[in-house]
């Protein structure tokens, strides 16, 4: 696929004028409109602003490129402004975005997006290029600019890709590139230091670790045969291959901005030896600046986000099989009764088992990198079977994780002979046995009472105070919309279902329905408080906010705050504390109101979500003054 194919002459404005970040959106959301290619503008724009709420696409270098991958996408394009003028697009480097370009992929359309990108980030590191794009007088010189720049970029690959297949010496240099997003910057540091390489005369292979995967990866005889290794990451990269090697370990942004230097500093004979034990912390250290609450906020969700899968998986079909089951065969072993319930809750256990070896684990890892991996599983495992649940299971994965840093430091003073045993036998070896001794004798005794402690609370709350706990986390999950507020309503409430407090995981869910589906009936009732593609959105918001997807409210509220959120978090609240009064109870830890079978009082949930919903929609209204015409 070529760039060429993508961008059309209707969907280039090379005189645009926009005075911020909505603006610019919006404006190239209708360049794109005019391919013809969205079958529903809002959706897709959503989908925009759903991957700006992840990090921005504002690139740096006056680059802005903002793409969603849509099922309101028929088929992939591009659209492409210039602003001369400038707009603050909260860029990644500060500067203002003069050169814009914006990529629709399908839903169905694999990596395609991740390619297109490659493409651009890669053809945008030619100065000479960029500039040009951004003096461009009209929109067939703009389109005729990127004709030559891409077949002139796809000879020179062709020709990279023809002196590797012919190269049998040895690269005098290896470089790895990789950004948090795994999209533009990976790949212009890549092309700023083979451009460099070259100029200089000095041979480099340099492999991209990107969003559409590990690409151009050195062989093992290559790193054994290379000078130097230039790392220029922004996240945690497979080290351990380069052990004994000598490293360069820079942030993403040097690799482009700092090539030349970063290539004279590997060829001078002075970098240092790399150890692989010591790898993680190190490139950690050289890239972040992030305060220890950002660094413990980020090891905590590394778990989460892994562990989530198999509480949903498994709860959904635990509580499948309770949906399934007869109670009345034999109330003791209800789940399992029938043969498709006992199917269900025989998997669902499985699953649902993994859980807090797999949040231990992961926690563990990305504190100390592989090493803390299997200590962090046997830690989560040992808080299970020691009744410290998720609570020890969190205490433990930080435990692991620190423990395998301590011992590296430790096994830093043993003779270079060892350096092959570390990861093999040292380290799972007196990091399982620590690990073990930790759990059994300082870690759950108190964990496990402090987690009976809090069961049993939960257990005896009266109704007022459970309704005040169910207002509380209700409101969380509309905080912030899928921030580290929502995030920790939600852990609190997925750990809930492994305690048996399935009251709690009912209030967090309607907390996290009810925003989207508040301003679905504010854009029906009130249409003259929103502009005609904002009132086009209420069934899109409806079905978000019944499929318990709670950022689809999040481009209603980025554009205007203080009126959507106050309405949101009020309505989510109100639909938390009923559900806590109504008694619901929910055994699964996703779903929506396509689980409502296995939710306990499914019409008192139903009537929570609605006087929610409702109640949200009343405030917002009253916040929300109509338009002006």
């Amino acid at each position: 696929m070529k760039i060429c194919d993508l961008l059309k002459n209707v969907s280039i404005n090379v005189y645009a004028q926009a005075t911020n970040k909505d603006e610019a959106i919006q404006q190239l959301v209708e360049l794109m409109n005019q391919q013809g290619n969205l079958s529903d503008v809002d959706i897709y724009k959503k989908g925009i602003y759903a991957r700006e709420a992840l990090s921005t696409t504002g690139i740096g270098e006056g680059i802005a490129i903002p793409h969603a991958q849509s099922e309101a996408v028929t088929r992939p394009g591009l659209s492409a402004m210039v602003v001369k003028e400038g707009v603050d697009y909260a860029s990644l480097d500060g500067q203002l975005a003069h050169l814009f370009f914006m990529i629709a992929v399908p839903q169905t359309g694999g990596s395609e997006h991740l390619e297109i990108l490659a493409m651009l980030s890669t053809m945008l590191m030619d100065t000479t290029f960029k500039n040009a794009l951004m003096e461009a007088s009209s929109n067939e010189e703009f389109l005729a600019l990127i004709n030559e720049k891409e077949a002139n970029q796809k000879a020179k690959e062709e020709e990279k890709a023809q002196q590797q297949k012919m190269f049998q010496g040895t690269y005098r240099l290896l470089a790895v590139t990789a950004c948090p997003t795994g999209i533009a910057h990976t790949y212009m540091a890549a092309e700023a230091l083979e451009e460099k390489a070259k100029e200089m005369g000095i041979t480099i292979k340099v492999e991209t670790d990107g969003s559409g995967g590990t690409k151009n990866a050195p062989t093992i005889k290559e790193i054994a045969e290379c000078e130097a290794i230039i790392v220029a990451a922004d996240k945690n990269i497979d080290m351990a291959r380069f052990d004994g090697k000598p490293v360069i370990q820079v942030k993403v942004a040097d690799g482009i901005n700092k090539a030349e230097q970063l290539i004279k500093e590997a060829i001078n004979g002075n970098v240092p030896i790399y150890h692989a034990e010591k790898g993680g912390q190190a490139l950690q250290e050289a890239v972040s600046n992030e305060s220890l609450g950002r660094q413990i906020y980020k090891h905590l969700m590394n778990g989460v986000s892994h562990m989530l899968p198999f509480v949903i998986g498994g709860g959904i079909l635990i509580a499948l099989a309770f949906l399934f089951d007869d109670y009345t065969i034999d109330p003791s072993n209800f789940g399992k009764n029938t043969e498709l319930a006992s199917f269900f809750k025989t998997a669902g256990d499985m699953a649902f088992g993994f859980m807090l070896p797999v949040l231990s684990g992961y926690i563990a890892m990305s504190i100390a990198d592989r090493p803390g991996l299997a200590v962090g599983f046997v830690g989560g495992a040992m808080a299970s079977s020691g009744n410290s649940g998720f609570l020890g299971a969190l205490v433990a994965g930080f435990a692991a994780g620190y423990l395998i840093k301590g011992l590296r430091k430790v096994f830093d003073y043993l003779p270079d002979a060892f350096e092959g045993l570390k990861p093999v036998l040292l380290y799972p070896f007196f990091g399982i046995l620590l690990m073990a001794l930790l759990m059994v004798f300082i870690i759950n005794p108190p964990v496990a009472a402090i987690n009976e402690g809090l069961t049993n609370v939960l257990n005896s709350m009266g109704g007022s105070s459970k309704v005040f706990l169910g207002l509380v986390l209700g409101a969380m999950m509309a905080v912030d919309m899928g921030g580290p507020i929502n995030k920790a309503a939600y852990v609190f409430g997925t750990a809930s279902i492994a305690n048996g407090n399935y009251d709690i995981m009912a209030a967090v869910m309607i907390g996290g329905m009810v925003p989207p589906l508040a301003i679905a009936l504010a854009t029906f009732f009130f249409k003259n408080r929103f502009t005609k593609k904002e009132q086009q959105t209420t069934l899109t918001n409806v079905i978000m906010g019944f499929s318990f997807i709670t950022e689809g409210a999040i481009p209603f509220a980025a554009s205007d705050p203080l009126h959507i959120i106050p309405g949101c978090v009020v309505g989510a609240g109100t639909a938390g504390a009923l559900s806590m009064l109504f008694g619901c109870t929910l055994m699964a830890p996703h779903g929506g109101i396509f689980v409502i079978g296995v939710i306990s009082n499914p019409l008192g949930y139903l009537a929570s979500l609605i006087i929610g919903a409702v109640v949200g929609m009343a405030i917002l209204v009253v916040l929300k003054k109509p338009l002006k015409q």
